[in-house]
């Protein structure tokens, strides 16, 4: 897993945007990991505004295989960096003079959350594979090939499913702290501008006016955001 220095440090105020009806809903969205389209949650707390983003893999470099090559390890290096300068993707108006305090990412992927979960399965299985072997050690020779051919078969088909299963995923965590929160009264993307192949963001902002959603399209990379804050 690749990731920047202060990954580790997590921010709390992301607690708020986990008990957002509203986010959950998205949370259950992500789980279909669409290409193209990413998430940016928003929560407010005081002068503190705390952003979280997630993106398919793809959308950001392009692939999601495991990087082999120096020119994709690059890529992702080059996209991590880019991905934590939050203001430089999600910009708010000048005047709110807000300045970022926090700011981390990372690539995820579907192995890395269930690599612990994997482990155990695997052990139970090695165990039950010794236990068939010291069973079938007294059949005769055919039926021991045919057991092997079966093996063989199970070993292809799990290696096709490990395959068409990679899927990897970029998350980021930012904090800002903006001395006058009443000028955010918009958002733009240059983000569709820095990676192609992203097409939507589906926003989510929790303040103190609410919760709110909104899906941010590449041809139109803006927010009104008057009253939200």
């Amino acid at each position: 897993m690749y990731e920047s220095v202060n990954m580790k440090n997590k921010m709390p105020i992301l607690l708020t945007l986990l008990a957002s009806p509203v986010l959950a809903e998205n949370a259950r969205q992500l789980e279909a990991h669409e290409h193209g389209v990413g998430t940016l949650n928003i929560a407010v707390d005081g002068a503190v505004v705390a952003m979280e983003f997630h993106a398919p893999g793809a959308d950001i470099v392009g692939f999601e295989y495991e990087a082999e090559s120096a020119e994709d390890r690059a890529a992702i290096e080059d996209a991590i960096a880019t991905l934590s300068k939050p203001l430089d993707l999600f910009q708010v108006p000048e005047a709110a003079n807000c300045s970022v305090t926090q700011a981390s990412a990372e690539l995820e992927s579907e192995e890395d959350h269930g690599a612990h979960d994997d482990h155990d399965e695997h052990e139970r299985e090695d165990h039950a594979e010794h236990d068939d072997h010291e069973e079938h050690e007294e059949h005769d020779e055919h039926g021991h090939d045919e057991h092997s051919e079966h093996d063989d078969h199970g070993d292809h088909d799990h290696e096709e499913h490990a395959e068409e299963a990679s899927h990897t995923e970029f998350h980021a965590e930012y904090a800002l702290t903006c001395e006058d929160l009443g000028a955010i009264t918009s958002m733009s993307f240059p983000y569709f501008d820095t990676f192609e192949n992203a097409r939507e963001l589906e926003v989510q902002i929790v303040s103190a006016s609410g919760a709110q959603a909104f899906e941010v399209e590449r041809s139109s990379p803006e927010l009104d955001l008057s009253g939200m804050f």
